[in-house]
This record gives structure tokens, sequence and C-alpha cells, in this order.
């Protein structure tokens, strides 16, 4: 509980505003679309893989 309480004082709206701000500097507007599309993609076979490994531990049970 300690360790969230620090982490989340540590970034505000401010910080937040600045990551957005270099990120679409570095990347570009054109870039990001892709790198979300990718991260979702990434995301959507980390759920899956998980959700295959649930089911193989309940087949075993």
């Amino acid at each position: 509980m300690i360790a969230q309480s620090i982490f989340l004082g540590i970034i505000g709206p401010q910080q937040l505003i600045i990551i957005l701000v270099v990120v679409l500097l570095f990347f570009g507007g054109r870039k990001i679309p892709e790198l979300m599309k990718g991260l979702g993609g990434g995301i959507k076979e980390f759920k899956s893989a998980v959700k295959e490994d649930e089911e193989k531990k309940e087949d075993k049970e």
C-alpha cells in the first residue's frame, strides 16, 4: 500500500503531459497509431495465453 502511494505521488498530470510531448516528438504523430495497434495486439495475445494456461490447469485437475 505504501509503495502505491509513493509511485502515485511521483507522476502527476504535468509529468504525464511532458512524457506525451516527448513521445510525440520522438515518434511523430503518424507512428503512434501503429505503436498503439502493436501494443493492443500484444496485450490481446498475452490475455489469450493466460486464458489457455488457466484452461490447461483446470483440465489437469
